[in-house]
């Protein structure tokens, strides 16, 4: 799977785990995200992501910011993104299941680092339910 990752300075040592975890399991990663903790603007790392997921460069998309809010938002302004803000795995299975979201956004200072991998984990591997859920996310997209 060919998964990128983006984040600001809240996020690298979250990255840095999440990282492992998804070479050990054999994806393939773009990192587009700082390795310092130096302050930097989300929007600058949130949108390459979400071009390659858009462009479908990317199958998932991960972003990390403080809150995951501002790092979505950059996101969720490209066509074909559904970028979610999860801070449990059981909103990351939902966010998969009944919004088919294909960018998960971590809020670094309210997750643990292991949370943040629990919670890419499940992400990646829980599938779209589709049915009555595809009706409403295909109405998501301004058109």
């Amino acid at each position: 799977m060919k998964i990128a990752i983006g984040n600001d300075h809240a996020g690298p040592d979250y990255k840095k785990a999440i990282l492992e975890m998804l070479i050990s399991k054999g994806h393939e990663v773009t990192n587009y995200g700082t390795d310092t903790f130096d302050s930097v603007d989300y929007p600058d790392f949130g949108h390459p992501v979400a071009k390659a997921v858009s462009e479908k460069q990317a199958d998932f998309g991960i972003v990390i910011c403080g809150s995951g809010n501002g790092i979505a938002i950059t996101a969720n302004k490209h066509q074909k993104v559904r970028a979610a803000v999860c801070w449990t795995k059981e909103i990351a299975v939902l966010a998969r299941q009944h919004n088919d979201a294909n960018i998960i956004s971590i809020p670094a200072r309210f997750t643990s680092i292991v949370q943040a991998v629990e919670m890419v984990e499940v992400f990646l591997n829980t599938d779209f339910e589709g049915g009555r859920h595809a009706n409403r996310v295909n109405k998501i997209a301004c058109q």
